[in-house]
């Protein structure tokens, strides 16, 4: 298997250095299982575990590989089997707060494009969307909404819908398509490029395994029916898997999130709300919050009616939310780091000890 076909380009090729036994060969993550992974190199597929010394360098959740990160491998027993020594730099990350808990989930790694999913008989909307979309640019990689289930509402209500969230997101890409009818899929089809990675984002019962169907020309992952009453799914993907369509492009089909917490994402809500952080200078302080202080430009463009108040409303929520979660994790970090230290210190004391 020829790594390019994996989006094994150039810059990953200069980062394959570090310290790892030399017979190492690099090879991608398609799919993680409790500790173990699935690899594909140039072996083929190859099941995967992390060196004890990988797992004792760890310090956070986000030092593990996941589904499309690159790493280097030993591969035993002809490729079957391989033991993970390093990982390789990552050109983008996606991911969330870890639900329940004030630790961080990592989505997927090396997305170039990233599908946000909505579907426009309840679920599409600026709230939903801005939320993704900080996400999204904090990980580095390009937006595009997809807008799902169009033979459910009228054409006229679809092209209605699609200009309000481009006139919120100018910047952003939108397709709108039917799993169903078919309708819409080659346009989706044509944002697609050989080696490139691309994963799809959102609720669970908006199509997104469907749509990946379509685009596989099989029904190779599982979808569920929708509930009537309130339009919601079942979680039918259930864990995240690299697939590799026919026209070369590469996929990574991410299961629903009903809970969407975004912590340490600054640069995500400056790309999202960029034309806030640009009225911003205008302001007369220049450490304004933007919610009650006197000579707020951003206030006044609200008040003037030439700014969206769901817009602003979206930014002051995410806002406070990434700054409550970032100042927790930091917490969280820091009495990680000391425990870590603690249990160094008395493993060295332990084999002093035996030494004596």
């Amino acid at each position: 298997m020829r790594l390019e076909t994996l989006g094994f380009d150039a810059w990953y090729q200069e980062r394959t250095g570090g310290e790892h036994p030399p017979d190492c060969k690099p090879a991608r993550v398609t799919a993680v299982h409790r500790g173990s992974y699935l690899l594909h190199g140039e072996h083929g597929t190859s099941s995967a575990e992390l060196t004890g010394k990988y797992l004792y360098a760890a310090s956070s959740s986000t030092d593990y590989p996941t589904v499309g990160d690159w790493v280097m491998a030993q591969f035993f027993d002809g490729g079957d089997f391989a033991v993970i020594h390093t990982l390789l730099p990552r050109k983008t990350l996606l991911k969330r707060k870890t639900p329940g808990r004030m630790d961080v989930q990592l989505l997927a790694a090396n997305i170039d494009t990233a599908f946000i999913v909505q579907a426009v008989d309840g679920n599409a909307g600026l709230n939903r969307l801005e939320r993704y979309l900080v996400m999204v640019n904090e990980a580095g990689c390009k937006p595009v909404l997809l807008l799902s289930k169009t033979d459910l509402m009228e054409q006229e209500d679809v092209t209605t819908l699609t200009a309000e969230l481009r006139a919120a997101q100018p910047e952003l890409e939108v397709r709108a398509f039917s799993n169903q009818s078919q309708d819409g899929i080659e346009h989706v089809r044509a944002l697609l490029e050989p080696g490139k990675t691309y994963c799809l984002l959102g609720s669970s019962g908006v199509g997104k395994s469907s749509l990946l169907n379509n685009l596989l020309g099989e029904e190779a992952i599982a979808v569920g029916d929708v509930r009537a009453w309130d339009g919601k799914g079942r979680h039918t993907t259930t864990s995240r898997q690299l697939h590799s369509l026919a026209g070369g492009a590469l996929f990574i089909d991410t299961p629903g999130m009903r809970e969407l917490g975004n912590f340490d994402v600054e640069e995500g809500l400056v790309s999202t709300f960029d034309d806030i952080y640009e009225l911003a200078e205008q302001c007369r302080f220049s450490d304004c919050t933007h919610v009650h202080e006197a000579g707020c430009a951003v206030l006044a463009a609200v008040e003037a009616g030439d700014m969206d108040r769901n817009h602003y409303e979206n930014y002051i929520k995410l806002q406070r939310e990434s700054s409550y979660y970032s100042m927790s994790e930091l917490e969280r970090r820091e009495r990680s780091r000391l425990l870590g230290k603690t249990y160094k210190a008395i493993q060295k004391s332990k084999r002093k000890g035996k030494g004596l």
